[in-house]
């Protein structure tokens, strides 16, 4: 079995249909091709999260903060080149060459390697400690990462210890449902989305519990510009 195989058995994907992606069109939007498996396994499972943690980038995204062609792939990397151009915190990878591909509810950043360019099926994946200074690398693919955490038998420091005491298992996320014509859309508030985008806008927010006010408010008043 592959490592895909290996993962489909111990994390099923969703039952239903997920939309196929134009991934010609993705690659093109991006301007990079990406990874075989990473398209395999948008197209199994499509946008959502495994073990309530750990989000992938999708095309398909209902909002732009978990979308691999959004906005955050460019912010995120920007912020780290500030970063290093600043000395804040040290970066172990030419920020060029990383490229964000997902994020965790504790603000941890996942990036593809993208080195050598050319040949995305060699890519390593790498994360960032949220707000700190450490780095962590797979020497690896995201399947082959996915499958190591997830089985158990690799420890991401940079992780909680209790992500696997619920079991293994994948959400999908919530389509986005369309307002009727004429009607101002409204939008829940997802606490995952705020803390995405308030850090990557330079807030201090907490990984757990209640998202100040001051923020969500910021958050609101950016949706509506």
């Amino acid at each position: 079995m592959t490592a895909i195989d290996n993962l489909f058995a111990i994390c099923p994907a969703p039952h239903g249909t997920t939309p196929a992606c134009d991934w010609a069109a993705v690659e093109r939007t991006l301007g990079m091709p990406l990874p075989s498996d990473y398209k395999r396994l948008a197209d199994a499972y499509g946008p959502g999260a495994f073990c309530g943690f750990l989000h992938l980038y999708h095309p398909l995204a209902p909002t732009e903060w978990v979308n691999l062609t959004g906005p955050m792939p460019g912010t995120i990397r920007n912020q780290l080149q500030r970063d290093r151009d600043r000395g804040t915190h040290p970066v172990p990878h030419a920020p060029q060459n990383l490229f964000p591909m997902g994020v965790t509810d504790n603000g941890n950043y996942l990036f593809w390697v993208t080195d050598p360019s050319s040949t995305p099926d060699r890519w390593h994946i790498t994360i960032n400690e949220a707000r700190g200074p450490r780095w962590y690398t797979h020497d690896g693919g995201i399947t082959d990462f996915l499958l190591a955490v997830l089985s158990g038998g690799e420890s991401v420091p940079l992780f909680p210890r209790d992500i696997l005491d619920q079991g293994v298992y994948f959400t999908p996320s919530a389509p986005s449902s369309p307002e009727p014509p004429g009607v101002q859309p409204t939008r829940a508030l997802n606490s995952n989305e705020i803390r995405a985008w308030a850090r990557a806008h330079g807030y201090e927010v907490p990984d757990r519990g209640r998202i100040p006010a001051t923020i969500v408010d910021a958050w609101k008043q950016a949706q509506h510009r």
